[in-house]
């Protein structure tokens, strides 16, 4: 899943592609470079970020969806509000990745349901502006995983498809770093749930702190692409369905290389060994 920010505030690549044409441009590079999925977002979700109203969003989404549209370019969109997912929809887009996992908005269950397409349910626990507040756990892994299952059941009572649900632990979102490396770890614990996992660490502030220099300053963006790569292959290694990343072209090859050992489960793992 290539990222594609509409935005004038995304903490990666905030004002780069507000413009129709220039985003238009970049999301047909994503998918040249083997993306499978253009995630295209009008909102900020970073953290402490203030939200935009339904109209700013649908008038930032909608003209590029409907370009890539035009291009025959799957296409998501990345919104927790209802309205928005309906006008993205209307203009051609193929998947909801709702941040909030429904929690947001409560008509999003019915619209993902009346579509009948893939919803992504993320991990959530409250907006941007309050959402560090609320990263108070006991157990990380086991809590993420409960609460994600109840995301689930209630897309199902509502009349989603359980086949449609994919599920995201939202890295990032109400998680401290220690909180993002122990749900990397246990990935398997979220897969086992029985539902697609999509991983989403790129270019994360937890990324930047972990290769912070002498001073203790993190990492800029821009430096953090090894190691959303290393995400990336470990995420699919332990069983993700999918990765939501702004490096393609990167990623794509690391994935073929991966693909060409013939073994899902290759890492650690020597055939003298078994």
């Amino acid at each position: 899943m290539g990222v594609l920010n509409v935005t004038p505030d995304s903490f990666s690549d905030g004002g780069r592609y507000t413009d129709i044409d220039a985003a238009v441009q970049h999301g047909m590079c994503l998918f040249r470079e083997g993306a499978h999925v253009i995630d295209v977002g009008g909102e900020s979700t970073r953290p402490g970020a203030e939200r935009v109203d339904a109209p700013t969003e649908i008038a930032r989404v909608v003209p590029v969806i409907r370009s890539l549209f035009a291009e025959g370019v799957p296409v998501s969109v990345d919104t927790s509000r209802a309205a928005v997912a309906e006008a993205a929809l209307e203009a051609g887009a193929v998947v909801i990745n709702d941040v909030s996992g429904g929690l947001a908005d409560p008509r999003m269950a019915s619209v993902a349901a009346a579509a009948g397409c893939p919803w992504i349910l993320m991990h959530w626990r409250g907006h941007s502006r309050e959402m560090q507040k609320l990263a108070l756990y006991s157990d990380v892994v086991a809590e993420v995983r409960d609460e994600l299952r109840e995301r689930a059941d209630d897309a199902i009572a509502a009349g989603v498809d359980p086949s449609r649900i994919i599920l995201d632990p939202g890295l990032g979102f109400a998680k401290l770093p220690e909180h993002n490396w122990a749900l990397s770890a246990h990935l398997g614990e979220l897969t086992g749930l029985g539902f697609p996992v999509l991983f989403a660490a790129s270019r994360k502030t937890y990324l930047g702190r972990l290769l912070a220099g002498p001073d203790g300053t993190p990492r800029p963006v821009g430096g953090r692409e090894a190691a959303t790569l290393a995400t990336s292959l470990l995420a699919v290694a332990s069983g993700a369905w999918g990765v939501r990343v702004h490096d393609v072209s990167a990623t794509a090859d690391a994935l073929a290389v991966w693909r060409a050992t013939g073994s899902p489960k290759f890492l650690g793992t020597r055939t003298e060994d078994k």
